[in-house]
């Protein structure tokens, strides 16, 4: 990526200003997890057994955790080490709980976690062609970053997305990768379709009507497939609209933002502007406490699309501004 200065009429080239340790990347990525990839961070440097995670974070919105790496040599397999850490994950479950039980200073079960949306997150200055190409299937639960620095301090963080359409189970069932097969039977990344099946054909027309005027007007806006819901987010960081699939329809969900304990709100607490009153607030209290407050739409096959569109760019908005 290269970056330009517009002023006076003039260009002037950005430069690159490389971290030359990678322990540089880490405490900044650290310092700031809610606003790059909207996790919590929990700990670092955990050590369990033989290893030692990067950064832990943990996901409020899937319940899960998510381990962060960071990498400077271009010789390693991503696939390797992100099952390797995968199922260190699966296999001390218990040390992971613990560590957010700590945390959060709550006392939580092993069960109270979706492990089946753990994932793992690298992040290097750069990868090569074969570190990417070795990713690149529908559903592996794994992210590459390529963070870089330039001149005045300004950070770019770039996600590479996976353009196959093939399925890593083709690669585990045909090189006998033990490993990989076991997991994929814990931990499931989810396909668009199959989340959607359940809706008839006139509810999934006026959703893809939606995502295409969507994709169409607004810049870097992602879609995240999860378990049970679709999301539209920023850069596939940032949460704009979380549309949970129900027997007839969507229940949309706009997040505003979290109240603390001592009362006070999250930054950029959102407030929607919604003339025809079709939104309600709801709200939820987290282990740690605070609570965790949306919108919620009721999305059925007669949903206005354009006004739908007209609430989800207040919030795209409020993200980006």
């Amino acid at each position: 990526m290269e970056l330009f200065n517009f002023k006076n009429n003039n260009i002037k080239e950005v430069k690159v200003k490389p971290f030359k340790l990678e322990k540089e990347i880490q405490s900044l990525i650290e310092k700031n997890t809610e606003t790059f990839f909207d996790l919590e961070f929990i700990a670092t440097e955990l050590t369990i057994g033989n290893y030692r995670v990067d950064t832990l974070c943990y996901d409020k919105e899937n319940n899960s955790f998510t381990i962060i790496e960071y990498k400077k040599g271009k010789s390693y397999s991503v696939i390797d080490q992100g099952y390797t850490y995968l199922q260190l994950m699966l296999n001390n479950k218990s040390d992971f709980v613990l560590s957010l039980s700590k945390h959060l200073n709550k006392v939580i079960d092993v069960n109270y976690i979706d492990w089946s949306q753990s994932k793992i997150i690298f992040i290097s200055q750069s990868f090569n062609s074969y570190q990417k190409d070795s990713v690149n299937f529908k559903d592996l639960p794994f992210e590459l970053y390529e963070i870089k620095r330039f001149e005045n301090d300004i950070i770019s963080l770039n996600l590479h997305e996976s353009s196959s359409n093939v399925s890593i189970d083709s690669l585990s069932s045909s090189n006998g990768k033990g490993v990989i097969k076991s997991i994929t039977k814990e931990v499931k990344v989810f396909d668009e379709d199959e989340v959607l099946s359940k809706l008839n054909d006139e509810i999934i027309q006026k959703y893809t009507e939606l995502k295409e005027s969507l994709f169409s007007e607004l810049d870097d806006l992602k879609l995240i497939v999860k378990a049970g819901y679709v999301s539209f987010s920023v850069g596939g960081r940032k949460g704009v609209a979380y549309l949970n699939v129900q027997k007839n329809g969507f229940k949309m969900h706009i997040r505003r933002g979290h109240i603390m304990n001592d009362g006070t709100k999250s930054k950029g607490y959102f407030t929607i502007d919604d003339p025809k009153k079709i939104s309600k607030t709801k709200s939820w209290t987290w282990k740690s406490g605070a609570k965790g407050v949306v919108y919620e739409i009721r999305l059925d096959k007669n949903f206005d699309i354009d006004y739908i569109k007209f609430l989800i760019k207040q919030k795209y908005n409020s993200i980006i501004n």
